[in-house]
């Protein structure tokens, strides 16, 4: 337990957070991995603005001053949202190779097992995710089947505004939900987790006694989430203020001005660095905080029964446990381990 200040309201978390650096330093490989991959969607979102800007300014020229500004904008905003449109259809697959890949090689480490260093860590996680969930398809349902459900047992929970017992909380209590349907984005990554850590057969079905494990524990899921969102939106946010100078110093090299690039950039920086390094050790601390507090339990019919009446996600897991056959991994997942799937 620790405090946050004299009379201050108590900090009550069930996470180790030398454990959870522990766990980033170990899977060092899978970080830079990460960091490869959104740091190089940061870098394509810029080039793809620079040049768009660059086609803008080109064509702007045979106008007035006003026609080339307005040009350049729209090559700007055209060269960014077409990368961002790419990245945006390709998550799924961000998901599979890059958000469980680094969580099936962190269950391994918290379950005592010996794991590979360098590129083969990443190639034996990708092993382990297409043995669970098979191809990225399924991977990405399931995901979004559990973040549905995991909205409606936010809004199941009774007596909410207890959790933190802060002085006229009340007058906040739409804000404080709010906070807390965004805190539980990370859980659906901790029953991606559980599903490793059980050695999953059936993830569908799997799914649906690890939702269950969350809805019984729901509030101190919901309180260690809370402090982990709000350390990861300071860090952010610490991050984006740092980025400001040199995103600044990207748009001006840029053709023509566009005076909310450095904001927009920063903003794209402070992701990267977010998705890469700070999201991760967030998803350790919370993998720690689900195996201690469900720890010997077994999923509570009574909840089962209460989910299985408030959201037709839920059934629909039912539905897809009773067809699931196996995992099949995507062939260019088998490529990319060299066939040793």
């Amino acid at each position: 337990m620790q405090t946050v200040g004299a009379g201050a309201l108590k900090a009550n978390w069930d996470f180790n957070l030398g454990e959870a650096l522990g766990l980033m330093r170990l899977t060092a490989p899978f970080l830079l991995f990460r960091i490869v991959v959104y740091f190089g969607v940061t870098v394509a979102l810029i080039l793809t603005t620079g040049v768009g800007a660059g086609l803008g300014w080109t064509i702007g020229a045979f106008g007035e001053d006003e026609f080339q500004t307005g040009a350049v904008f729209w090559g700007s905003f055209a060269g960014f949202g077409l990368t961002a449109g790419v990245v945006f259809f390709l998550r799924n697959y961000l998901l599979y190779l890059v958000k469980a890949g680094h969580i099936a090689v962190m269950i391994e480490l918290m379950e005592d097992r010996v794991i590979p260093g360098g590129q083969d860590q990443v190639r034996y996680a990708w092993k382990i995710v297409g043995e669970r969930f098979g191809q990225a398809s399924s991977l990405f349902g399931l995901d979004q089947l559990i973040k549905g459900i995991l909205g409606v047992i936010t809004g199941l929970i009774e007596g909410i505004l207890s959790l933190f017992p802060i002085p006229g909380v009340e007058q906040a209590a739409g804000a404080l939900r709010a906070f807390l349907k965004i805190a539980v984005g990370l859980v659906d990554e901790v029953i991606l987790g559980h599903l490793m850590r059980i050695h999953s057969e059936n993830p569908w079905r799997d799914s649906q006694d690890a939702l269950v494990l969350y809805a019984q524990n729901a509030k101190p899921m919901m309180v260690n989430a809370a402090w982990l969102t709000l350390f990861t939106w300071i860090l952010s946010f610490f991050v984006f203020l740092v980025m400001l100078a040199p995103a600044a110093f990207v748009v001006w090299i840029l053709p023509g001005t566009w005076s909310a690039g450095g904001f927009v950039f920063a903003l794209v920086f402070a992701w990267a660095v977010k998705s890469a390094l700070i999201e991760p050790f967030a998803i350790a601390c919370m993998l720690q905080v689900f195996f201690k507090v469900t720890a010997g339990q077994q999923p509570d019919a009574a909840w089962r029964a209460k989910l299985d009446g408030a959201t037709d996600k839920f059934r629909a897991l039912g539905q897809r446990a009773a067809v699931w056959s196996g995992a099949r991994p995507d062939g260019w997942l088998s490529r990319l381990n060299g066939g040793k799937l």
